[in-house]
């Protein structure tokens, strides 16, 4: 894989100097200064939380464990890199920069992260890109709107190198997700089926891109579930999860539904979720609406569960009513690359605005239209939700819904399935069926 990345890295590191010149013209600034971060340290304890690197950090080269670093670029210069190696016992010193990127930046090694200030260009000229948290009291991150405008807009394109990570992110995540059905088919815990997911992957929870969702029966109704019950149920109806991996800071997000043993009345449902899913992947093409599309699920998704005898009235009644997003209280999917849940979802050009979110669908977290180089999530879902269905209990709709069969599939949780897929030129690469397939 490092031959592949070795050949593709140039082209990347030359989109992002094109992009950083404009960015940093129309901002009027002379130089991008972006620090790696460093890790916060817990409140009244002398322990750090785990070391998240700035995501504008690791855009430029492939380093997540790099805390006290900077990274430099004045336009028509070599990159600089001052990368931080404190002279440390009680830890693990981080090694000296290798590998195919390491040509192209100049590379001072410091040994104090105050030694970085003597590297750093003048901050008054310079757009510092990053958090609270640089690393050093003395400088503060402007983050000029000019500037990281234009860069989350067009980091929704992503380069060929890009590309190449997330399918390894995606390799590595579908590894995981056979080895946690493996786990649930024998019986395991959330715990368990979590500790195996991970074993497969070959990361640790902090180096996952989000934290995984694990749910067992009645908890596949809980969109963000992260218990891991310790406890296997005495019967493991469903099994829900939500799990991604990491490729030198790129993400892979992918959910999967699985049906225990005698319960093919929610297998039944799984595949037609499923074939709805594909329907929506093969959609992920150039000029798509992404808002549109997520409308177009909530009818698609609202035939399943009429379908399935669930509600008796029209697809487009239950869209009209409020019905559907009873069952689909979220959003169809997102934008994803550095990170999972990426930036400039909503901006309406290079240099700002907002597209706003169709009325009615508060959870959407992408308003953009689809352009070649977009990876987006697909990821429809049908629930069980006590909350949201006791509020549907007092519309006038409400006899129009067999709540017998409801109550029936309320112990299975929910169902939720999601692919990565990059919008090309012409057909969809759907990055998660395609690692499936290497399997």
């Amino acid at each position: 894989m490092n031959d592949a990345l070795a050949a593709l890295y140039p082209q990347h590191l030359a989109t992002l100097r094109e992009r950083t010149d404009t960015a940093l013209a129309r901002g009027g600034f002379e130089h991008l200064v972006v620090p790696a971060g460093r890790p916060i340290t817990k409140f009244l304890d002398d322990q750090d939380y785990p070391f998240i690197v700035n995501p504008h950090f690791k855009h430029w080269l492939p380093l997540v464990d790099a805390p006290g670093s900077w990274l430099v670029y004045t336009p028509g210069e070599k990159p600089k890199l001052v990368f931080l190696q404190p002279r440390d016992y009680w830890h693990v010193v981080p090694e000296a920069p290798t590998g195919y990127w390491v040509d192209h930046f100049d590379i001072v090694v410091v040994r104090k992260a105050a030694d970085a200030i003597a590297e750093l260009p003048g901050l008054a000229r310079s757009a510092v890109i990053g958090d609270q948290h640089c690393g050093l009291q003395d400088i503060v991150a402007n983050n000029p709107p000019e500037v990281i405008d234009h860069l989350h807009y067009h980091r929704a394109f992503k380069t060929p190198y890009e590309l190449e990570l997330m399918r390894e992110a995606s390799r590595r995540g579908t590894r995981g997700h056979r080895a946690a059905e493996r786990a649930f088919r024998e019986g395991a815990s959330e715990l368990g089926i979590h500790q195996a997911y991970l074993a497969a992957v070959g990361q640790l929870d902090a180096e996952l891109p989000y934290a995984s969702i694990v749910g067992l029966n009645e908890h596949g109704a809980v969109l963000h579930y992260t218990n891991f019950d310790r406890s296997a149920p005495a019967d493991s109806r469903s099994f829900l999860i939500d799990a991604g991996a990491s490729a030198s800071g790129y993400a892979s997000d992918i959910t999967r539904t699985y049906a225990g043993k005698n319960a093919g009345e929610f297998q039944a449902l799984i595949d037609s979720v499923d074939a709805a899913e594909q329907s929506f992947v093969a959609r992920v093409r150039a000029g798509q609406s992404y808002p549109e599309l997520h409308v177009h699920a909530h009818h698609v998704l609202a035939g399943v569960l009429r379908e399935h005898g669930f509600i008796r009235m029209s697809a487009e009644s239950a869209v009209e009513s409020g019905v559907s997003s009873a069952f689909f209280p979220h959003g169809l999917g997102h934008g994803i690359g550095m990170q999972v849940h990426d930036v400039g979802g909503f901006q309406a050009a290079e240099t700002g605005g907002t597209i706003a979110k169709p009325e009615g669908h508060p959870y959407l977290r992408l308003t953009r239209k689809l352009e070649a180089g977009m990876v987006v999530t697909i990821e429809p879902g049908i629930y069980f939700i006590d909350m949201l269905l006791a509020e549907l209990k007092d519309k006038p709709f409400s006899g129009d819904i067999d709540w017998a069969r409801v109550d029936a599939f309320r112990k299975y949780g929910g169902i939720r399935i999601e692919d990565d897929v990059v919008c090309t030129a012409s057909e969809p690469e759907n990055l998660t069926r395609d690692a499936f397939a290497l399997l």
